[in-house]
C-alpha cells in the first residue's frame, strides 16, 4: 500500500510530486523565505521539509510533457520534428512561431525558452537552505541536514541544468550572495558542468534511502546525472552513473505501454503524480481527438483541441513488429498493421480501436485531418495522427476537473541510451550495442550491430526517436547534437525543413488512399540559425551585473 504524507495540514493544494514508490500530496510552490525566518523554517522537521519541498516544483517544470504547466508550454517535443502544434497561437502556445518566424528571438531573452530570472531565484532559496542546515539542521536528527541537503543539491543541479541547455552559460552563485558578491563574470563550461555533476554525485551519495515514499531516490539521482553527463560530454561519468542507478533498482518493465499506463512500473525512476481537482494538466484537451467529444460519445460534449499531432517523421520511423524499415512503396495499402509494439502505445492512428470506437482521421471521419493555417487552431490533427502516451483510456472525470495522467521525469530506458551513447563516444561499440538492444528487444526487436561511430549513432538517434517520441528530450537532443542546423543543409533537421503527415482520402469502396503532406503552412519552413544553439542571456542580468558585458559576453550571434 503506498504511503501518502500531507506535509503541512495547513496548505489546502498542491503538487503531488512521486517517484517510483509513491507520491506526496499538498506541496506547494511557495516561498517561505519571504514569510519566515530561518529559525521558524527550521523549528520542526515538518516545516523543514515544507521549504524543502516547495522547491520540488522545479521538477514538475522540467518533465517536458505533459505536466510542465497548466497549458503545457514547456511541452518541449513540439519544438521539435516529432510533435507538430496545429494551434499558431492559441493558448499561449508559442511552438510554430518560434521557428518559423526569423523575429521570434532576439538579443534580449531567450524568448519562449526564457528561465534566468526563475531558476536564479530558486538557486538562491537552495543556497538560504544549504547555508541554514549545518546550523539548525542537528536539532533535527543526526543525518537530517546531510539528507535534506542532498535532496536540495539536485533540485539545484536541475535549476544549474536548465540554465545550461537554454544558454549554454551561466554565473555559479553556490551560496546566498550579498552585496559585495553581485558582480560575478561567467564561468566556464567545465567548471559549470564539474558544479552540476557533484551536486549530483552527492545527492545520489546521501539521499535519504528511508524517506517517505515520493521523495527523490538515489536512483533518481544517478539517473538524471547520467542525462546531465551526457551534454556535458563526460563519457566515464555517464557510465558510472548508470551503474550506480542499476545498484539502487533500476531496471526495464518487460511491457513497453506498462510504462506509461502504471506510475509505480520499476522502469519510472521518478514521476510526477496529479489529482483531479486539485493539481491537474490538459493532456486530455490537448491530445484526444475530437471524436471522443462526439454526440453519443463517452465524453460528449467536452471541450478538445487536440493540438499536440505526431508528424509523419515520428510514425514513420516506427518499425515493422520484425524490424524491418517501414516503408509506404512496401506497406503503403496498410500501413498501419504489422508494426512495432511503441507504435500502438504511442500513437492513435485511422483505424485504431479505441474507447470502444474505431479511429477516423480520414477526410471525412469524426477525428478528420485538416490543413494547418496560421490563424486560429485547427481543432483537429494536421498530421493524421493523435499522441496516445499520456492519456488514458476509458478514464472519466477530466472533462470537469482536469487530466490526473502522470508525468515522467526519467526513466531507465532513457538511462540506457545515454549509456550505449557514452560508450560508443569511447569506442566500445560492443558494450554501446548491447545497451541498446536491451531496449530493442524489450519489444521483440532484433538487435543491431556495427563498428563506427556514424553507424551507431544513426541507430541511436533512431532508437531514441522510437522509444522516447513525446517525452521531453527530441528539441534538446537536437541542440546537443548540433543538428537542429548543419553546414550541409541537407542534414539539418530543423532549418530550411518542413515537417509531414498523412493526408487519408477514403474511397467510395471503403479503402483509402494514403498521401504524404506538408503540414507547416504554405511557403514556409522552418527557420533555426546557428546562434540557436545558445540563446540570448537576459538584458536585465547585464543591466545589473558590473563584471560582465551586453557587447562582449553574450553568447555567439546576439
Amino acid at each position: 500500500m503506498k504511503k501518502i504524507l500531507n506535509i503541512l495540514s495547513i496548505l489546502a493544494a498542491g503538487a503531488l510530486l512521486c517517484s517510483c514508490e509513491g507520491f506526496i500530496s499538498d506541496a506547494l510552490d511557495i516561498d517561505p523565505s519571504d514569510r519566515y525566518s530561518a529559525e521558524a523554517v527550521w523549528s520542526s522537521a515538518s516545516s523543514a521539509d515544507q521549504y524543502l519541498l516547495g522547491l520540488y516544483n522545479l521538477i514538475k517544470e522540467n518533465t517536458g510533457n505533459v505536466g510542465s504547466d497548466g497549458n503545457m508550454v514547456g511541452f518541449w517535443d513540439a519544438y521539435s520534428d516529432l510533435v507538430k502544434s496545429n494551434s499558431w497561437a492559441e493558448y499561449n502556445h508559442p511552438f510554430n512561431r518560434a521557428f518559423l518566424q526569423a523575429s521570434s528571438f532576439d538579443g534580449q531573452s531567450a524568448g519562449c525558452f526564457e528561465c534566468w530570472s526563475s531558476n536564479y531565484e530558486r538557486i538562491r532559496r537552495c543556497n538560504e537552505f544549504l547555508r541554514d542546515a549545518p546550523v539548525y539542521g542537528p536539532k533535527l536528527g543526526a543525518d537530517y541536514a546531510k539528507t535534506r541537503s542532498a535532496e536540495m543539491k539536485f533540485i539545484r543541479a536541475m535549476a544549474y541544468f536548465r540554465l545550461m541547455q537554454v544558454y549554454g552559460k551561466c554565473i555559479i552563485r553556490d551560496k546566498v550572495d550579498g552585496p559585495a558578491e553581485n558582480d560575478k563574470g561567467f564561468a566556464s563550461a567545465r567548471e559549470t558542468w564539474d558544479f552540476i555533476e557533484a551536486d549530483l554525485r552527492e545527492a545520489g551519495n546521501n539521499i535519504a534511502t528511508d524517506l517517505p515514499s515520493g521523495r527523490l531516490t538515489r536512483a533518481a539521482a544517478w539517473a538524471y546525472l547520467s542525462r546531465v553527463a551526457l551534454y556535458a560530454e563526460d563519457w566515464d561519468v555517464v557510465t558510472e552513473a548508470a551503474d550506480s542507478a542499476r545498484r539502487y533498482g533500476a531496471a526495464l518493465d518487460p511491457v513497453y505501454a506498462d510504462v506509461f499506463e502504471n506510475r509505480t512500473s520499476v522502469e519510472n525512476l521518478f514521476t510526477i503524480e496529479f489529482m483531479q481537482n486539485k493539481l491537474t494538466h490538459r493532456a486530455d484537451v490537448f491530445f484526444r481527438p475530437p471524436g471522443d467529444a462526439a454526440e453519443g460519445s463517452q465524453h460528449a460534449g467536452a471541450n478538445i483541441y487536440a493540438v499536440f499531432n505526431p508528424t509523419s517523421e515520428y510514425v514513420d520511423s516506427f518499425e515493422m513488429a520484425d524490424g524491418t524499415p517501414f516503408d509506404w512503396a512496401v506497406h503503403g495499402d496498410d500501413p498501419y498493421t504489422g508494426r512495432e509494439p511503441r507504435f500502438y502505445a504511442s500513437i492513435l492512428y485511422n483505424g485504431a480501436k479505441w474507447e470502444g470506437r474505431t479511429i477516423e482521421t480520414h477526410d471525412t471521419g469524426k477525428d478528420k485531418i485538416v490543413e494547418f493555417t496560421t490563424t486560429g487552431a485547427a481543432g483537429s490533427t494536421i498530421t493524421g495522427y493523435y499522441l496516445r502516451k499520456f492519456i488514458t483510456e476509458g478514464q472519466d472525470g477530466w472533462e470537469k476537473y482536469g487530466s490526473d495522467h502522470f508525468a515522467i521525469l526519467i526513466r531507465y530506458a532513457e538511462v540506457l541510451l545515454n549509456e550505449a551513447e557514452a560508450y560508443a563516444m569511447k569506442g566500445d561499440f560492443d558494450t554501446a550495442y548491447e545497451r541498446l538492444n536491451q531496449v530493442r528487444t524489450r519489444v521483440g526487436l532484433p538487435g543491431k550491430s556495427g563498428s563506427d561511430l556514424e553507424t551507431f549513432m544513426k541507430d541511436l538517434r533512431h532508437e531514441r526517436v522510437v522509444e522516447l517520441g513525446g517525452e521531453g528530450l527530441r528539441f534538446w537532443d537536437l541542440r546537443r547534437w548540433k543538428i537542429a542546423v548543419c553546414e550541409k543543409s541537407e542534414d539539418s533537421v530543423i532549418d530550411g525543413k518542413n515537417y509531414h503527415g498523412c493526408w487519408i482520402t477514403k474511397k467510395e469502396d471503403g479503402s483509402y488512399d494514403y498521401k504524404q503532406v506538408v503540414v507547416d503552412g504554405a511557403n514556409m519552413v522552418h527557420f533555426f540559425p546557428e546562434r540557436y544553439y545558445a540563446f540570448a542571456i537576459p538584458i536585465t542580468e547585464f543591466s545589473n551585473n558590473g563584471a560582465i558585458d551586453a557587447l562582449t559576453d553574450n553568447n555567439p550571434g546576439w
